[in-house]
């Protein structure tokens, strides 16, 4: 095992590079599209073709670029060798001063990005040059925890689905903008939100909701993708009568939480569909909620036709440290103790990797990836085995991971390349703190505080390269560390792996030991995760940063 100490770099201001930037200038205004109508795709974008997508790597075709969510592409004209020489190629500007979070998709030259609060643009991949924008109205007041973001759009033939922040799921026409049907999922009084991708699976349009700091019921959803007509509902927490209803405590599964604010896994071969759920509510008071509180902080394995639950695995039961467990679900291949396994890969928010069985949800293991004090171990069933009086307290118990986690929405990465598993973690911990609060719908419902126990220059984070089958840490490359922001990772058949920092670098390391092979001063916060694609066969890297689109490529 190599540790790779802290490594300083030189800034290089973005716009003093010397060097052609073509600006695609600040999107179209509109009320609802405006401006150009997109070019055709090369051909229809089906779901045969999303179940392949990892044999299309010039495209980028959903929010982790697969279902197995691998944040991995077999491009690989951006390499070791040539990536020193890479520069941007252009940029972007969002109208907004949020902090972006969006992923684009990109499909035969087509690029569709999203900007807070939840509007919808399309760009040419190749120049950045707009063809059109969709402006979302959104309420005056919202109940959202954490700010007004959305982190992309799926595609399939014509159309391009959004959710949206006052939890609306949308189907615009691919070519020009415009709505084509527009379906109420929840009521943003209640709290309910959407800020995730959606994704596609057969004629389906899935989406799950925000909201777990509100007291909502947490569920997935599934939409014709054709009518908008609603077809299923799978409630994250069962309802009276339901198996798992007697995890909660009296009528608390009312208002339990367990949200599903980040985009799924699907397997189209088990055609079994896997979703992280979220923390319960109150997030840090448990005494209101007595019991496991099934089916938060786990991941759901669902029958796509109809939504009924095939398998589940709860990673941190009757959770009172707000550890949701919406972290991407990586699938692989591979053999484990001798025999050929279908694998899901997770690095939860709890500070634990995870090896599930994604066939069966058969646990195989666990180990800790980050600075943890809560747990003693994961016992052979993959419960976790609890180190007593570490539950929130009128006077304030220290835990790692703190309230954000050993990582938290931040997309990890399992590149085929190298064989290892890539992940953004942090070492902090916080002070816990339980209060009594009373539900009111629509407001914050936390059931206590925490207040961070480090100074930010003791806390440790770092890029973290796991043994995907074991989690033993293989290198680590450190990183400045931020609780609050952190953007995803990509890898590439070429060799690298991109990411960014809260401090305005992106960069790329050798993905076999975690050497640095280049880097940028951009002046702004990476707080996405990083794609790529290609067209007419030069590949390009594309990131948001702040409140720009930055994307790169080799030089002509």
């Amino acid at each position: 095992m190599r540790i790779r100490s802290a490594t300083s770099v030189p800034g290089l201001g973005l716009f003093g590079l010397g060097m052609c930037i073509a600006l695609a200038g600040s999107p179209l205004a509109g009320g609802a599209a405006a401006a150009a109508q997109a070019p055709d795709t090369a051909s229809p974008v089906t779901a045969e073709r999303l179940a392949r997508a990892a044999d299309e790597p010039h495209n980028w075709l959903m929010y982790t670029g697969s279902y197995a969510s691998n944040q991995y592409s077999e491009l690989a004209q951006i390499d070791r060798s040539n990536i020193a020489d890479m520069r941007v190629e252009w940029v972007h500007q969002f109208r907004t001063l949020s902090n972006v979070e969006t992923s684009a998709v990109v499909a035969d030259g087509l690029m569709i990005i999203t900007e807070s609060p939840s509007n919808v643009i399309a760009l040419d991949a190749a120049t950045g040059r707009p063809f059109w924008k969709y402006t979302h109205p959104v309420p005056r007041k919202l109940s959202m925890c954490c700010g007004l973001n959305n982190r992309g759009v799926a595609i399939l033939g014509d159309r391009v689905y959004v959710g949206t922040v006052d939890g609306r799921l949308l189907a615009l026409d691919l070519k020009t903008g415009s709505v084509v049907w527009n379906a109420e999922v929840a009521s943003p009084g209640s709290g309910y939100s959407i800020t995730a991708a959606p994704l596609i699976v057969k004629d389906k349009v899935i989406t799950g909701v925000a909201g777990g700091e509100y007291g909502i019921r947490g569920f997935l959803d599934a939409y014709d993708v054709n009518t908008g007509e609603r077809l299923w509902r799978f409630y994250t927490i069962p309802g009276e009568g339901e198996v798992g209803n007697d995890s909660w405590g009296g009528d608390s599964w009312q208002r339990g939480g367990a949200p599903t604010w980040l985009t799924g896994s699907y397997d189209p071969d088990l055609d079994l569909l896997y979703w992280g759920t979220g923390n319960p509510s109150p997030d840090w008071n448990g005494d209101v909620r007595p019991g496991d509180n099934l089916y938060a902080n786990s991941v759901v394995a669902l029958d796509p036709e109809n939504g009924e639950l095939r398998w589940h695995h709860q990673f941190t039961p009757h959770d009172t440290h707000d550890w949701d467990a919406n972290q991407t679900m990586v699938l692989i291949d591979a053999i484990i103790d001798g025999r050929p396994r279908k694998l899901l890969l997770t690095a939860n928010r709890n500070g634990f990797y995870y090896v599930i069985d994604r066939a069966s949800g058969e646990f195989l293991r666990a180990r800790a990836y980050a600075k943890q004090t809560w747990a003693s171990g994961i016992d052979e069933l993959g419960r976790p085995i609890l180190i007593p009086g570490l539950d929130p307290n009128e006077e304030g118990v220290l835990v790692y991971p703190g309230w954000t986690g050993g990582t938290n929405w931040w997309s990890p990465s399992y590149s085929r390349n190298s064989g290892l598993f890539y992940v953004r973690s942090i070492d902090a911990g916080d002070v816990y703190y339980k209060r009594e609060e009373e539900y009111v719908e629509g407001d914050l419902y936390y059931g206590g505080t925490t207040e961070a126990a480090d100074h930010m220059e003791n806390v440790t984070a770092a890029i973290r390269a796991l043994d995907p089958l074991t989690g033993d840490l293989r290198w680590e490359y450190p990183i400045t560390p931020s609780v609050s922001f952190g953007a995803g990772i990509l890898t590439t058949a070429g060799g690298v792996l991109f990411s960014g920092t809260v401090d305005g670098y992106l960069f790329a390391l050798d993905d076999r030991n975690g050497e640095v092979l280049w880097h940028l001063s951009t002046g702004g916060t990476a707080h996405a995760a990083p794609m790529t694609y290609s067209v007419d066969g030069r590949q390009f890297i594309s990131v948001a940063v702040q409140n720009s689109l930055l994307t790169f490529a080799l030089p002509e």
